[in-house]
């Protein structure tokens, strides 16, 4: 893209900025992109409402990070295991599928008795879980989606699902803490969001190029003359077909040769299980230019948001609110800001050193970490800074890895590549909903043997 003048510079008018974005969004389909937005929203609209009211879940006396292991964990081995067989699955299907568990898991959530003893929490986190499968299927299957409609999808993708954390956390906070409904009352009214995902898919999106990829493969993409080969040789060791696989990406699913004789068993057996193999191949190639940073930027900001921000509390003379509980969902609320803002940023700005901003990530861990302990921040606000800076970072890593995809893989290689490797994000949520559990509860016992009891008033 070519770059846009200064403002107040000779070249400088509103001419100039009109057409020069214009070029930017040239050729980008109105209904394509609000589709994908509306997916982005709606598939993690409800994990970020689940995440805010955490602490209305379980109360001040359970970590919160046992929401966010209930909230990730599903969609975490969703994505880890499904990318391998979730293209058997027409995508129509997998919409249905995914609304049903949605609703389905915010209903159990919001109608559970709003007690906090452990048999209501599980009951809660049940629906939770409910809600993390439809999520993580969800996310794969989107950006897997993203290969049939090109760039401009995956930048309406990213930029919705930013969008859903500002509608998420801000809702939720402006629902509880400014319009005082009850936690009940706005759970119940979440549960029906989900319905708009089932609208974007049947009525705005165009399924013109989904039809027509699927009338050529079921499989992820085919290999020219595989099924032959596969005819003519049945019993062709898993090395060589593992080779073939290598050089020239997935191999098709046709269960019948050009000539319409029927595969033997072996053969078909043979054929997925070099498949897989294949699959696991690229896996091991995406780990560490695409997943590793992924999974150390979402690692070092849900530690921040789950471990660290509840103990991040300041005297209420000091700040503009009445009770202690309503620190957190105002962090959570300016994080998601910060997503939004980067999230919907790839048609300006692109990073294609994934791994700086996750290390700055890292720092502002640690910097976070330190001033829990030892209170050396001023202002409630210099805190606020700094969380929706990381808001920034975390949702530039996370368009970015995509975008590098969508640009450097192989076109045979990436719808399964997409997939795949948004399994990253959701691992980085695990690690960091482990070490939250145990962060929390140390930095609480610290703050508190050194007279800063805040954490407990919440």
């Amino acid at each position: 893209m070519p770059l846009l003048p200064m403002p107040g510079s000779p070249s400088a008018s509103w001419a100039v900025y009109k057409a020069r974005l214009n070029a930017v969004f040239e050729g980008a389909d109105p209904r394509v992109c609000a589709a994908f937005w509306l997916f982005g929203l709606i598939n993690n609209v409800l994990y970020v409402i689940i995440l805010s009211s955490a602490l209305d879940l379980v109360g001040p006396d359970v970590p919160k990070g046992v929401v966010l292991l209930a909230d990730v964990v599903p969609s975490f081995l969703t994505k880890l295991c499904a990318p391998y067989f979730i293209h058997k699955i027409p995508y129509p299907v997998r919409i249905v599928i995914f609304v049903a568990l949605s609703i389905c898991g915010m209903l159990i959530v919001a109608l559970t008795p709003a007690l906090q003893d452990s048999k209501t929490i599980g009951i809660k986190m049940g629906g939770v879980i409910l809600a993390s499968l439809s999520s993580g299927g969800g996310e794969l299957s989107f950006l897997g989606l993203t290969h049939y409609y090109g760039h401009f999808a995956l930048a309406a993708w990213g930029s919705g699902t930013g969008g859903a954390g500002i509608v998420g956390a801000g809702a939720y906070a402006l629902a509880t803490t400014v319009l005082k409904f009850s936690a009940r009352t706005s759970l119940l009214a979440s549960s029906c969001l989900p319905v708009i995902m089932l609208i974007s898919f049947f009525f705005v999106l165009p399924l013109g190029p989904l039809h027509t990829s699927s009338g050529k493969h079921t499989e992820y993409e085919a290999i020219e003359n595989d099924d032959q080969e596969l005819e003519d040789d049945p019993l062709e060791t898993s090395e060589q077909l593992g080779q073939g696989g290598e050089q020239q990406g997935l191999l098709s699913s046709s269960m019948h040769s050009a000539s319409g004789r029927s595969f033997s068993s072996v053969s078909v057996h043979l054929r997925a299980w070099n498949s897989f193999k294949t699959n696991l191949r690229r896996s091991r190639g995406l780990f560490f230019p695409y997943m590793l940073p992924l999974l150390l930027v979402y690692i070092a900001e849900y530690t921040i948001n789950q471990g660290v921000a509840p103990t991040l509390l300041f005297p209420l003379s000091s700040s503009p609110f009445q009770r202690y509980r309503s620190f957190y969902p105002t962090y959570g609320a300016i994080y998601q800001v910060g997503v939004f803002i980067s999230r919907s940023s790839t048609p300006f700005i692109r990073v294609h050193h994934l791994y700086l901003p996750s290390f700055l990530q890292v720092i502002n861990l640690f910097v976070l970490t330190l001033h829990a302990m030892f209170d050396f921040i001023p202002h409630f606000y210099i805190v606020c800074i700094i969380v929706f800076w990381e808001g920034l970072l975390g949702g530039l890593v996370y368009v970015s890895t995509f975008a590098e995809i969508t640009d450097n893989v192989p076109k045979a290689d990436r719808e399964f590549s997409l997939g795949a490797t948004s399994v990253s994000d959701s691992g980085g949520i695990c690690v960091a909903g482990f070490i939250s559990m145990a962060f929390e509860v140390w930095l609480c016992r610290w703050q508190v043997d050194h007279g800063r009891d805040y954490c407990r008033k919440l």
